[in-house]
C-alpha cells in the first residue's frame, strides 16, 4: 500500500444471524504492542453470541493491521512518516479490501492514528471507540478547568469520578507522568541510540518492552518484586509480543515512530486545527496513563456519542480486559446504528 508492505490479520464471522449486517472494524494497536494484543478480543467481536455477549445483534468482521515499521510491516522509506501518514495508510489498506464505511477503534499510538482516520475522510467513518485520548495542547480555558478542578469540579464540567481519577493533579499528572515517560525522551529525539542496543540483545529487548506491561497495566505494579507481570497475561502472551519485534528487528524502527511524530510542534499539525465530527465512544480505564475527562475530550471530539468510566483496566486494554472493551464497543456502535 503506497509503496509500503502492510501486513494486518482480517478475522471474518463464521456465522452471521439472518438480517444482521456484518460491521467492518479496523483496530490498531500501538507501542510497545502489536497486532498481537488483540487476539484474545477478535473472537469475542467475530462471534459474540458463541462468547453470550449477545445475541448476535452486532456481529464485526475484524481488521487488524500493523503500523508501518512495526511488527511485519515494512518500515517506512521516508522521514516524516507520522500518525497522518500513516492513517492515510489505512484508508486505502480498508479500500483495497473493499470496504467504503467502517468502525475504528484504537488505543496509544492507535487511538492518534484511527482519530487522524477520522479527521480525514470522516465520510468512511462510522464511528470512533477510543480507550486512549490525545489531547496535544492546553489553552488558558483548560488551565483554568484544572485549576478549579480540584474545587468547584461542576463548574466546569467534572463529575465525581473524574476528580477521583485527575487529582491531586500535579502528583497523577506530573510526577507520575514523569516517572513512566523516559522512554519517551529518548525515543522523541535519539530513537537509533537506544534502539541498536536492544537489536542486539533479547533480554535487553525483553526487559525494555515487559517493564511496560508492568506499570501501564498497573501503577502500583512498580512495588512488586515481579512487576505484577503475571497477574494479568501469561508469560507466553508478555513473550509472544516481544518476539515480534525480536524476530523482525523492527523495535528501531518502531521506536523512531516517536521522533518523526514529535519533532514537529503539536499545535501546529494539521490534525491539532481540525475538530473530530464523527460520532465518537471514549473508555476510560481506571489505570490509565492520564485521565481525560469527557468536558476535555469533546473539545476535539465533538460527537461523542459513549463515555464510560471502565471498572477496571490499563493501557493495554484489549490484552488485558477484552470482554469488558468488547462489551463496550458493541454498547458503541448499537448506539450508533440507531442514529
Amino acid at each position: 500500500v503506497a509503496g509500503i508492505d502492510i501486513h494486518f490479520i482480517h478475522v471474518k464471522p463464521s456465522y452471521i444471524p439472518h438480517g444482521r449486517a456484518v460491521q467492518p472494524l479496523l483496530m490498531v494497536h500501538g507501542w510497545p504492542g502489536s497486532f498481537y494484543e488483540f487476539y484474545k478480543i477478535i473472537p469475542l467481536l467475530t462471534e459474540p453470541a458463541r462468547h453470550s455477549l449477545n445475541e448476535g445483534d452486532v456481529v464485526f468482521e475484524v481488521i487488524c493491521p500493523s503500523i508501518p515499521g512495526y511488527g511485519f510491516s515494512e518500515a517506512p522509506h521516508q522521514k516524516g512518516f507520522d500518525t497522518i501518514a500513516t492513517a492515510r495508510i489505512f484508508h486505502k489498506l480498508m479500500n483495497r479490501l473493499g470496504f467504503k464505511e467502517y468502525y475504528l477503534q484504537g488505543g496509544d499510538w492507535g487511538s492518534r492514528i484511527t482519530t487522524n482516520m477520522a479527521q480525514m475522510l470522516p465520510q468512511s467513518v462510522k464511528g470512533l471507540h477510543l480507550n486512549f485520548v490525545f489531547i496535544s495542547r492546553q489553552d488558558l480555558r483548560g488551565m483554568i478547568s484544572v485549576m478549579l478542578g480540584a474545587y468547584v469540579p461542576w463548574l466546569v464540567g467534572l463529575t465525581r469520578e473524574d476528580v477521583r481519577r485527575t487529582y491531586p493533579f500535579i502528583q497523577k499528572n506530573i510526577y507520575e507522568l514523569l516517572r513512566e515517560s523516559g522512554y519517551l525522551h529518548i525515543q522523541a529525539t535519539k530513537p537509533d541510540t537506544a534502539g541498536c542496543g536492544l537489536n542486539d540483545s533479547p533480554v535487553g529487548l525483553a526487559a525494555y518492552i515487559l517493564e511496560k506491561f508492568s506499570t501501564w497495566t498497573d501503577k502500583s505494579f512498580l512495588h512488586k518484586d515481579d512487576g505484577g507481570l503475571e497477574s494479568k497475561y501469561s508469560l507466553d502472551e508478555l513473550l509472544t509480543n516481544v518476539m515480534i519485534y525480536w524476530v523482525t528487528s523492527s523495535i528501531v524502527s518502531s521506536m523512531r515512530f516517536y521522533k518523526e511524530n514529535f519533532s514537529k510542534d503539536p499545535g501546529l499539525t494539521a490534525d491539532a486545527r481540525v475538530g473530530v465530527y464523527v460520532p465518537t465512544g471514549i473508555a476510560a480505564f481506571p489505570q490509565e496513563l492520564v485521565h481525560t475527562p469527557r468536558a476535555w475530550a469533546k473539545e476535539i471530539f465533538r460527537n461523542i456519542i459513549t463515555y464510560s468510566y471502565m471498572p477496571r483496566g490499563g493501557h493495554f486494554a484489549a490484552f488485558e480486559e477484552p470482554k469488558l472493551l468488547a462489551q463496550d464497543i458493541m454498547h458503541f456502535v448499537r448506539k450508533v446504528e440507531q442514529l
